[in-house]
């Protein structure tokens, strides 16, 4: 399911503590169809927000009421005719929380470098110049992203690092297919959209990716361009369960401005949950295109448009 994007999670949090616990506790039961039994009322509201599929979905239930919408918004000054409609209070309130996004990373501190390109370079041999070695360079980019990204997840209480828009390119595209109990590809594109987008996965909805970096779960390949493309395949998880797998490939473009730095040109993720999985013997997640594969992808510097094959062995037909 899409769920709901950080600002909207943060404002349907402030809503929900307007209404009263039974209201909460009714609303759980009806969002998560009975399936979680929060000890609390702050559970109760923690379960509400991760399993909503749209802040609009939310807001239209039955148990969220005109008034609570309405002085939500008059907290945060946004101030509207008393006799306004639920409907239209709806919709105020996910332009409001649309405008957050745009905003949402102006006190982010000024871009670090992603990567460091000494790590990365092969030994220098006596009359041979320096080279890169993309192999090692995608996995230890692979190591940095998803150690960076699931340290914004709260429940693993781990000291946070620092994430945000520094780390893609302005135009970053972000392609994003999930298969759980329904099928749907979403698009984003500029950096603060995509990183709150992917931030929301492990600060929201409490999923950590396990990347594979053994051979068959990772593999890379440049253009001869610079663009360097970072094939790997992972199992998700929420707590002690393990909810599926996923696929992921990078683009990384090295910064003409700031010297040694690589950030991300475009991501395309695949999410394939256990119940699209449940007629599959279990698999080691795996990355199955070929090298020649991501070497045809060099175009993108120019337009990234093109659909990419990464599949996991077994698991996609």
């Amino acid at each position: 399911m899409a769920g709901l994007c950080s600002p909207e999670k943060e404002g349907c949090r402030k809503l929900l503590g307007l209404l009263n616990t039974d209201d909460i506790l009714a609303l759980c039961d009806t969002v998560t169809n009975r399936l979680v039994r929060p000890e609390n009322r702050a559970d109760a509201i923690r379960a509400i927000l991760v399993y909503s599929q749209s802040a609009e979905e939310l807001l239209k239930r039955k148990k969220v009421h005109r008034d609570d919408i309405f002085r939500y918004l008059a907290s945060e000054g946004v101030i509207l005719p008393p006799t306004t409609e639920k409907h239209n209070l709806i919709q105020h309130a996910k332009h409001y929380w649309s405008k957050q996004i745009v905003t949402k990373w102006k006190e982010t501190p000024l871009p670090i470098k992603t990567q460091d390109l000494s790590l990365f370079q092969k030994p220098k041999q006596e009359d041979q110049t320096e080279s890169l070695d993309f192999h090692l360079l995608g996995e230890k980019f692979c190591h940095w992203f998803f150690e960076l990204l699931n340290s914004q997840n709260p429940m693993l209480g781990l000291p946070k690092e620092e994430w945000g828009p520094q780390h893609f390119w302005d135009d970053v595209k972000l392609r994003f297919f999930y298969n759980t109990s329904e099928q749907n590809i979403t698009e984003y594109q500029g950096a603060e959209i995509v990183s709150l987008r992917l931030l929301s996965l492990v600060k929201e909805e409490y999923l950590i990716l396990n990347p594979n970096l053994d051979p068959h779960g990772l593999k890379c390949a440049s253009s001869p361009y610079g663009l360097v493309m970072v094939g790997v395949a992972g199992t998700v998880h929420r707590g002690n369960s393990c909810l599926g797998i996923f696929e992921k490939i990078f683009g990384l473009v090295r910064s003409p401005l700031v010297a040694n730095t690589w950030k991300i040109k475009f991501i395309n993720l695949r999410i394939i949950g256990e119940n699209a999985l449940a007629s599959v013997p279990p698999v080691k997640p795996t990355v199955t295109f070929e090298q020649s594969d991501l070497e045809t992808f060099h175009s993108l510097i120019a337009s990234i448009t093109c659909e990419v094959r990464l599949n996991v062995r077994q698991a996609i037909g």
